[in-house]
């Protein structure tokens, strides 16, 4: 039997998805009719349409899990493009592995989830669930990350201030000019990832530092947090739509806490919606639900909506129904990055 390679696994690439080809009002205004979870998708929907007609609302747009990966990048493109969100919070995997991975031209493939891990290996092919991507590629990648981390000041920044460079090098750099990090440069808004080492950027900056061991970039959480509680504390008002969970959605909900530290009174989040398939019977849900969260004094309950189903099911309808509904033309650009 005739050994297979790497190419025979990876020939079909993932197509992002386009919101703005298709008009998903009909489905939602349908789901609003129904029952269970179709109901909470529509009202989910209203509510995200709320916070980017809110001509207060700061719209925070938090990403765990991998979207981005399974065909919803352009999603997320689109956000920023069409002025829907304002300031993004991400694991370092969205941002990097993901995004900036193929702004350098490179692919996720479709594969399956039912493959001998053990030969993909052999091959260097990294699986997510049904999707492959090439271990050779993302360590190109990771090298990347070393050559813009060797072009900066040797000293702590805040993954905002490294994302910002990203974009950057992007604009020169990158063969698919439609990436997340160069559209969220090019317009203004700030990327955080609090868990940024958890990536690619991990391992370029390790590289970076061995390199330079006295004198070398590093990543700073703390500036992070401090940075995103400024954009709380300057906004009248606040949303927050959260793709998966884990830090990003901790890190944005925890502003309002932190302002409070601070001695300044930052309103709740008024908005929240979450997408996750996380259950709540141990207690967690990817760091609480959104009515647990109000306890701790971080989101308000009168605006909230819990949506238990795989993003990347529901995500586009949502995004495709804001779009074609428009409100978004009349919102003023906040432009948070301007800031710093």
């Amino acid at each position: 039997m005739e050994k297979l390679q790497k190419k025979d696994f990876m020939k079909e690439t993932i197509k992002h998805i386009d919101i703005k080809s298709f008009d998903s009002t009909p489905i939602i205004n349908s789901f609003r009719e129904m029952s269970f979870t179709s109901r909470e998708i529509a009202r989910a929907t209203d509510i995200l349409n709320m916070m980017v007609s809110d001509k207060d609302c700061t719209t925070i747009l938090t990403l765990a899990g991998s979207t981005s990966a399974a065909g919803c990048m352009q999603v997320y493109v689109d956000m920023v493009k069409h002025n829907m969100v304002d300031a993004i919070v991400a694991t370092g995997a969205s941002i990097v592995d993901m995004d900036f991975f193929e702004a350098l031209g490179f692919k996720h493939y479709k594969g399956s989830q039912f493959v001998d891990d053990k030969q993909l290996r052999e091959l260097y092919i990294d699986r997510i669930y049904d999707t492959y991507i090439d271990e050779e590629q993302l360590q190109a990648c990771d090298k990347a990350i070393k050559e813009i981390a060797e072009s900066l000041e040797p000293k702590p920044h805040s993954s905002r201030e490294f994302i910002k460079e990203m974009g950057k090098y992007l604009v020169k750099h990158s063969k698919k000019k439609d990436s997340l990090v160069q559209v969220a440069y090019e317009h203004n808004v700030p990327i955080f990832c609090p868990a940024f080492s958890d990536s690619s950027a991990g391992f370029g900056l390790v590289l970076h530092q061995t390199e330079h061991p006295d004198k070398h970039v590093s990543i700073d959480s703390v500036k992070d947090f401090r940075e995103l509680t400024q954009i709380k504390i300057k906004a009248k008002q606040s949303g927050v739509f959260m793709i998966g969970g884990g830090v990003p959605k901790n890190f944005a909900q925890d502003t309002v806490v932190c302002a409070e530290v601070l001695g300044i009174d930052a309103p709740m989040h008024k908005y929240a919606v979450q997408i996750t398939v996380a259950d709540v019977r141990d207690g967690a849900c990817s760091s609480s639900t959104l009515k647990e969260a109000s306890s701790w004094g971080k989101v308000d309950t009168v605006y909230e909506q819990m949506v238990f189903a795989e993003a990347g099911s529901v995500l586009p309808l949502m995004i495709s129904y804001v779009y074609h509904k428009g409100d978004w033309k009349k919102r003023v650009k906040r432009e948070w990055a301007k800031i710093y």
